[in-house]
């Protein structure tokens, strides 16, 4: 989503309000949980849904 938005780690970092380390983690994939606040923030700085962005894997 961030690529069809034009948009770097850093970029979203800033515009989200979190750090690039906390991104970087929930990029890829090794984050246990995310907050309905920054999912929320996320969503509306790349203008896209929940869906667009998560993936459930069976463990």
């Amino acid at each position: 989503m961030m690529a069809k938005r034009k948009m770097s780690l850093n970029e979203l970092s800033e515009k989200v309000g979190l750090t690039l380390s906390n991104l970087s983690v929930l990029k890829t994939g090794k984050a246990r949980a995310i907050r309905f606040s920054t999912l929320e923030a996320i969503c509306k700085t790349l203008d896209c849904q929940p869906a667009d962005i998560l993936e459930y894997k069976e463990e």
